[in-house]
């Protein structure tokens, strides 16, 4: 592995405070992979053989059930993914595939349990990103159901917007069908979504929004940081 893959891997919150010997430990048996995009990198039931880092692209998360198939989140770099799965020697609970060419660091699981078991910092890191986790989900069950599908998309579009940098025209991140199921909806539900957010100023032309009037999406959106910011 680069020299400065392990920059970057020791730059996350969840190494960072580590000891050096402990972290080349849990490096010795990690590698790097190139996937191109749509391949599937874990299964839903499978056991969690690896810990993964998405260092460059980005994942899909998601779920199936009965001829159903829900996308539950997408992770960007620099992040892990499923770590809960990995610390509890459980099976995944979730999918995992590519949406564009990413570089993933693979992890050996049985690794990161025996470190967790050596290093303190480590293991109170890893207690860190569990608990973040779950206030995500917690957020995340409030949106779906404290808010109708239009006041999730003009949410979704006002934190993309932010991540974006706040420009009033930006790009969403990926295709219409992925962004219905990621906010609850049919892809015929998001179209008729979006004509109605031009009430409210918002213009979409393909995958380019264009936020025309932002104190009027705003008014009508009623964010609050206690389901927006998962940063909290």
């Amino acid at each position: 592995m680069a020299d400065s893959y392990f920059s970057d891997i020791r730059s996350l919150a969840l190494f960072s405070e580590m000891e050096d010997a402990r972290f080349d430990q849990l490096m010795r048996g990690s590698y790097v992979q190139n996937f191109p995009p749509q391949v599937e990198l874990v299964s839903e039931g499978d056991p969690s053989d690896f810990l993964q880092i998405v260092l460059s692209g980005s994942v899909e998360l998601y779920a199936a059930w009965n001829r159903r198939e829900t996308s539950m989140a997408t992770v960007r770099p620099i992040s892990t993914f499923i770590l809960a799965a990995t610390i509890r020697d459980a099976p995944y609970l979730m999918s995992a595939r590519t949406i564009e060419k990413s570089r993933i660091v693979l992890i050996p699981s049985r690794d990161v349990r025996a470190v967790f078991d050596l290093d303190g910092a480590f293991a109170r890191a890893i207690v860190g990103e569990l608990a973040n986790s779950y206030r995500t989900v917690v957020k995340t069950a409030k949106e779906l159901k404290l808010r109708t599908s239009l006041e999730r998309l003009a949410n979704y579009l006002l934190r993309e917007q932010r991540r974006a940098g706040g420009p009033p025209v930006f790009d969403l991140p990926f295709d219409k069908k992925r962004l219905a199921s990621l906010l609850g909806m049919t892809p015929e539900n998001l179209s008729r979504a979006f004509k109605s957010l031009q009430g409210y100023g918002v213009a979409i032309d393909a995958a380019r929004v264009t936020i025309q009037d932002q104190a009027e999406l705003e008014r009508f959106a009623k964010a609050t940081p206690l389901i927006d910011d998962h940063t909290i």
